[in-house]
């Protein structure tokens, strides 16, 4: 996993809107879901790209399986 640190704040810049990559952290651990289909847009089942999902995920019928198809790119500081 890349060593790359990011606040909060700097997540949120990460929005998948314009053009921008779409960023989520899940248990500290950041994603990259810019090329994942559902969340085109920055957006997924009213979620929005740029931020800390790890309460989210679990009530997701996929919970955490999906995660291990997605690029870490950082860790939430």
């Amino acid at each position: 996993m890349p060593d790359k640190q990011m606040t909060l704040d700097e997540l949120k810049k990460f929005d998948g809107k314009e053009g921008r990559p779409a960023y989520v952290a899940i248990d500290g651990i950041i994603y990259d879901v810019t090329d994942v289909g559902p969340w085109q847009g920055g957006k997924h089942h009213g979620n929005v790209a740029g931020q800390d999902l790890s309460e989210v995920i679990n009530h997701a019928p996929h919970k955490h399986s999906v995660l291990a198809k997605l690029n870490e790119v950082g860790k939430l500081k």
